[in-house]
């Protein structure tokens, strides 16, 4: 592909989010690696991976967008899962070994609604080996894959929002999830399985929302590789301004003085800023997205990730 000759800085800036909605059977690096090459971009990142059995939504941060990655990574996800009962698997998922399996013939609505308030709020969770932690310089996946378990410890993770949105019973059922970063669907669905009593596994993964990016309409792989082989100049057009994944935090708008010194690195004090916490800072000139500020004890306004 273009994105892949002449060297790793080869490539043209790009700014800007694509909210691709990846297939499944592509890891996320692998589907980042295509979108790059396709926009024929010098820089860019994922947010969070998604397990090669999982579709949907996966934010693609290029050039200078990048620098809002990380607070992606700390944002909320929207998930749908597909519950299959009564086969537990090594992996947690449909792509693992079947280690049991158990009949889930009395397993009712009813019994399902009672279980799922034990699973809201915050939870305890343990990673799974297959995961991509890493355990002394190794993906837990590595390990796992050559029969190795080690010792993890429990991580407490938020359910916000846990909703029975379908029935295909005896076989299994349909969930809305939304929770905190960190949490590893397939153990949840793996020990709400456990609290049925028949166990159970991820049969279909799909993330409909990242933070903000709750709403948006999600491009195809296939259509990015239409629009490149017909209409390369056409592909920026698909990118969403890089401050659109910060929507919910609320905004500071500096003038041309205060924008000099927040450009020099300095804490400024912006009058009568009620806020606290993260916020995003635009110059009140030109409305020009400057980046990521936080409110200090004292009121100020510090720079914490700039973009320009």
């Amino acid at each position: 592909m273009r994105g892949q000759r002449g060297g790793r800085h080869r490539g043209r800036d790009v700014n800007g989010v694509l909210l691709l909605d990846k297939p499944q059977g592509l890891t996320s690096n692998g589907a980042l690696q295509e979108v790059k090459a396709l926009f024929f971009a010098k820089k860019a990142g994922h947010t969070g991976s998604l397990d090669p059995l999982a579709t949907g939504l996966l934010p693609i941060c290029f050039g200078e967008a990048t620098k809002i990655s990380a607070f992606l990574l700390e944002a909320d996800k929207y998930y749908q899962v597909r519950v299959r009962l009564g086969i537990t698997t090594t992996t947690g998922d449909a792509e693992g070994t079947v280690v049991a399996s158990h009949d889930p013939g009395e397993v009712t609505a009813t019994a399902i609604e009672q279980v799922l308030p034990g699973f809201r709020g915050n939870i305890e969770q343990m990673p799974p080996m297959y995961s991509a932690l890493k355990h002394q310089g190794q993906r837990l996946y590595n390990l796992a894959r050559q029969g190795i378990e080690v010792e993890r410890s429990l991580r407490t993770v938020r359910i916000h929002q846990l909703l029975l949105c379908g029935l295909d019973l005896p076989n299994g059922f349909d969930l809305e999830i939304h929770c905190s970063k960190g949490t590893y669907v397939r153990t949840l669905v793996e020990d709400i399985g456990k609290a049925l009593g028949c166990g159970g596994h991820v049969a279909a993964l799909r993330r409909t929302g990242v933070g903000a990016y709750t709403d948006k309409t999600m491009i195809t792989l296939e259509h990015i590789e239409q629009l490149a082989a017909e209409d390369p100049a056409a592909l920026d057009a698909l990118l969403l301004p890089q401050d659109t994944g910060l929507t919910h935090w609320p905004e500071v708008r500096l003038g041309s003085e205060l924008t000099f010194y927040i450009k020099q690195g300095q804490p400024v004090l912006v009058p009568r800023t009620a806020v606290t916490g993260w916020v995003r800072l635009y110059s009140s000139v030109d409305g020009t997205f400057l980046g990521i500020g936080e409110i200090l004890d004292d009121g100020r306004v510090a720079p914490r990730r700039l973009v320009v």
